[in-house]
């Protein structure tokens, strides 16, 4: 997973709040996604494709941080 090393933390972060969260208004993406899993009314392939998209981002962030903090350990 070397082209996760090669990844800016800006460029990760970046991408993650604007893709991750766009559209902002009247609410996040993503958190209208997360309320529609929990409440299981995720079902047609386009929410889970929007789930997907929104989500990857933050995924990606989150492998970034792991991946670094097994380096230094």
């Amino acid at each position: 997973m070397k082209w996760l090393d090669k990844l800016s933390w800006f460029e990760v972060t970046l991408v993650a709040l604007l893709l991750g969260l766009a559209p902002f208004v009247p609410e996040p993406h993503i958190w209208e996604k997360l309320k529609m899993l929990a409440a299981g009314t995720l079902v047609r392939p386009l929410d889970w494709f929007d789930m997907i998209m929104h989500g990857t981002p933050f995924l990606v962030l989150a492998l970034k941080g792991v991946r670094q903090l097994r380096q230094k350990g």
